[in-house]
């Protein structure tokens, strides 16, 4: 038997686009003489519907797709993924499930069991898991067909989780396993599967064929890397990382104890990130029907990083950088992002903020009776900026990319509706630390050289700062980063609360001042663009706090 895994991005809601894309993968693999053609989890309407699932309209959509693709697959049969109603009046409207499509028919449909309700996951909200599991039987081979979870609760004692799919199917003898996945990507995911998929095949003593997701959809980036494994519990293939990709594998070779050469994937944690960034740039605009892009161009190094990736993404005919100069902008600042501009050959404009600026301090004067400058002047600063940078938006068609990163979205380092605006947060989910190393990894690896750096040398080593007052520094305002960071780290990501981590040596006295920050800036982040997930722990659907909240002792 041969097997074709095709990994494909979808988009959500598209079902004229997925139907065209699952078409030409079944195209594809019968060139190349496959029998079987697996397809990943809600391949149909694409991962996550989320409450589209709620349109009748919708889910009926989706069968009539499948009715599609069953007629283009009469000589070999398709596993994919599609929310199928569910016809007991006392459970949800709606199962997970996976298709079995052979001489042309749906013969068969396999649901998924264990519905995930962490992190960005919520299928427990749509869906009704399923209790009564059969094997699939093909060409003379029983395939036990599972929707994602297994891979993540293998052994699972808990009793929520009383029926573990492989736990029952493995009772009807099947001779491999088909997992179909919508994995999204965090920078030490694909290692993590990789151990969970061994420890499945292990336990059950039969190979495994994982297919994934690959692309983005709005703030979740799917990385592709699909999956095939011995019954030993050796690696057969992985798939490339953030790329569409379809293969096709022969059965007896994977049940063979020969050794597989394996091509190696992206591993290293920054060139993890710097692709899913850039394939999450490109899809938002994609999926949108967007093109064109604008940001703020400081001369500092998250704007630099986000004009790199965006120019990477989107082509730099298509991004446009603005600088805006105010009273407290350094001349080196305006330089390096000149430079910055030059290296990379993108648009750009230079509007000086300074008379705008001087026309808001004057009409305020009467009303702020002499008060002296605070964080009101900065602010205005921002936000005269934020309001150029939308006008242009709005005038020719752009988005408008935030630039903050990871590390000041934490702590409120920034400024609602001026530095915080925009359409997509590329680095959101970026600490400020990871900004220095994206860099250093740009000019090292993607396009510069000893004698040509993409990014200048200056803006990655001068000081941060927010330049919204004389001889400022954001060393001023929070700690160093390299002490911020490891804090915010164990906070945001591992949930480490107070005694925690002081227990692990920081300073009560920094926990306090940080973990206040954190908190009551929530309200920040509620009203910021959807962040790009590249963290096991983002802000945004995959963090939900209480806004009017209180947790420190």
């Amino acid at each position: 038997m041969r097997i074709a895994l095709a990994q494909l991005n979808y988009h959500i809601g598209n079902f004229e686009s997925n139907f065209l894309k699952i078409k030409a993968a079944i195209d594809q693999a019968r060139i190349q003489k496959a029998d079987l053609v697996v397809f990943s989890e809600l391949a149909i309407c694409g991962y996550p519907p989320r409450d589209f699932l709620e349109f009748d309209d919708f889910i009926n959509q989706c069968w009539k797709t499948v009715e599609r693709i069953a007629a283009e697959s009469k000589d070999l049969a398709v596993f994919v993924g599609c929310p199928t109603k569910n016809p007991d009046p006392h459970g949800k409207d709606l199962f997970n499930s996976a298709i079995f499509i052979e001489n042309g028919k749906v013969t068969a449909q396999s649901h998924k069991a264990l519905l995930p309700t962490y992190d960005v996951f919520d299928e427990d909200r749509y869906f009704e898991p399923c209790h009564d599991f059969h094997c699939v039987e093909f060409r003379g081979k029983k395939i036990a067909v599972t929707v994602c979870e297994d891979i993540w609760n293998v052994g699972n004692d808990n009793p929520l989780y009383t029926l573990c799919p492989m736990d029952e199917l493995i009772k009807e003898k099947p001779d491999f396993m088909i997992n179909i996945s919508a994995s999204p990507f965090d920078y030490d995911h694909q290692q993590l599967r990789i151990e969970v998929i061994r420890a499945n095949v292990l336990r059950y003593g039969i190979p495994m064929f994982y297919c994934n997701h690959v692309g983005a959809q709005t703030e979740l980036i799917f990385d592709g890397g699909s999956i095939i494994m011995k019954a030993n519990g050796e690696l057969h293939d992985v798939m490339p990382v953030f790329e569409e990709s379809l293969k096709v594998y022969e059965l007896e070779e994977v049940f063979s104890n020969q050794k597989s050469e394996i091509r190696s994937q992206k591993s290293e944690k920054v060139e993890l990130i710097y692709s899913a960034l850039v394939l999450g740039i490109k899809d938002y605009f994609q999926k949108l029907g967007f093109k064109k892009a604008i940001l703020g161009l400081s001369g500092g190094v998250d704007s630099a990083l986000v004009l790199v990736l965006a120019c990477e993404a989107l082509g730099k005919e298509n991004v446009h950088a603005l600088l805006m100069p105010s009273p407290f902008s350094s001349k080196h600042s305006v330089d390096d992002a000149l430079a910055l501009v030059k290296n990379i050959g993108c648009s750009h404009d230079i509007i000086q903020i300074e008379k705008a600026y001087d026309v808001y301090l004057e009409t305020l004067k009467p009303f702020f009776n002499d008060k002296p400058f605070d964080v009101t002047e900065e602010n205005l600063q921002a936000r005269i900026r934020g309001n150029l940078l939308m006008a242009y938006t709005n005038k020719f068609g752009f988005i408008l990319l935030n630039t903050t990163n990871k590390s000041e979205m934490a702590v409120g380092y920034g400024t609602l509706y001026g530095d915080l605006a925009g359409g997509l947060s590329v680095l959101g989910d970026v600490y400020k630390t990871e900004v220095y190393e994206l860099c250093d990894y740009i000019n090292r690896a993607v396009g510069g050289d000893a004698n040509r750096r993409i990014i200048p040398e200056n803006i990655i080593a001068k000081a941060p700062s927010a330049e919204l007052r004389p001889n400022q520094k954001d060393s001023d305002s929070l700690p160093e980063y390299n002490i911020l960071d490891p804090l915010l780290f164990q906070y945001v990501e591992k949930r480490k609360g107070p005694k925690e981590l002081a227990e692990m040596g920081f300073a009560k006295s920094l926990i306090a001042r940080v973990l206040k920050l954190v908190n009551t800036n929530e309200y920040k982040r509620h009203q910021t663009a959807p962040i790009l997930r590249v963290s096991p722990k983002a802000f945004g659907v995959g963090r939900r706090m209480p806004i009017v909240g209180k947790y420190m002792s």
